[in-house]
Parts: structure tokens; sequence; C-alpha cells
């Protein structure tokens, strides 16, 4: 059997590297984003791959595996700001935005660890198109509940539908490299 554990922290190396070196390179910019802006880039980051899905065609030399990589990260990113609020100038140090890293993905991981064993990783049946065409309903969803002012009756709110976003990423990018595409 597969240890989607260690799978899952494999992939969080690489994906926390181009956290660190966006930090570095930008500092802590993104806090500037209100929640909808977040949103909207997970949405073209997912409206990108299911262009090159639907087409075929790539017209920008930039592999599918990195626009998940970077749902991945927007998705942590849009955690902290649930958990902070967005500040109009950026405030985080390098140290505090690293920490909130590791406290989200903590967070991602041991949710994606429970559903995998309710679920029976059925997610490794899955086509990858059907996983970028749900991160899609997810956003779709998210921008739903922002109209409503972040309010639902019934359904799971924004946090929830982004740490779903964030497993979907992984469990991508984890069939990305078994395929080794």
């Amino acid at each position: 059997m597969k240890n989607t554990s260690q799978q899952f922290d494999d992939i969080i190396e690489s994906t926390k590297t181009i956290f660190e070196n966006k930090m570095l390179d930008y500092g802590a910019t993104w806090r500037i984003l209100r929640p909808i802006s977040i949103v909207d880039q997970l949405f073209i980051k997912a409206k990108r791959i299911r262009s090159i899905q639907n087409s075929g065609i790539q017209k920008i030399d930039e592999p599918v595996s990195g626009e998940f990589i970077a749902i991945f990260n927007y998705s942590i990113m849009a955690l902290i700001q649930l958990s902070l609020d967005f500040t109009e100038e950026p405030d985080l140090s390098f140290s505090d935005a690293i920490e909130l890293y590791d406290e989200k993905v903590k967070l991602v991981k041991d949710l994606m660890m429970d559903k995998n064993h309710d679920y029976g990783e059925a997610w490794r049946e899955m086509e990858i198109i059907s996983i970028a065409d749900i991160i899609l309903v997810k956003l779709f969803r998210i921008k739903q509940i922002i109209s409503n002012s972040g309010k639902t009756l019934i359904s799971e709110g924004i946090d929830s539908n982004i740490i779903d976003i964030a497993n979907y990423s992984i469990f991508a990018l984890i069939l990305l490299k078994e395929k080794n595409l």
C-alpha cells in the first residue's frame, strides 16, 4: 500500500520551499489580499489547468504541476488570511509566516488523513481532470458564500472548502508524480 502520509510530506517539502522563496522575494505582500482576491488567484490557476486539459494545447512552458503547487500555497495563504484577516500593508515576518504555514499545513494534513480513512483513499481512482473540476466547483461555492456575506445555512464554510482544495491539489500532485507527468 502506498504511504499517503509520506507522499504528502514529500510534496510539502517542495511547496514549502517555493513559499519560502516567494517570501524572500516579495515578503508577505499577499497579506493585503481580501478573501475574494485570493479566491480569484485560485480560480485563475484552476482555470488554466482546465483550459490546458480541454484544449490539449499549452503555450506557456510551465507545467500543470506548478499550478497545483500554486493552488496549494494560495490555499494555505487563504487559511492564514481567514484566521488573521487581511491588512493594509504586509505585516508578517518571514519566521511568523513560516510558522503559520506549518500550522495550516498540519491542519490540512490531519483532515486529509481522517478523510482518507473514511473514504478509503478513493481519490487514488480519480482522474486529474476530475480533481480540477472539483477544485473549480469548490471555488464557485466559496464565491457564493462570500456573496452571502460568509454565511451558509447547512453547508460547509469557506475554510472547509479551502482545506478540501488544498488536499485535492496534493492528490493531483501525487497522481501526476506517480504517472511521471
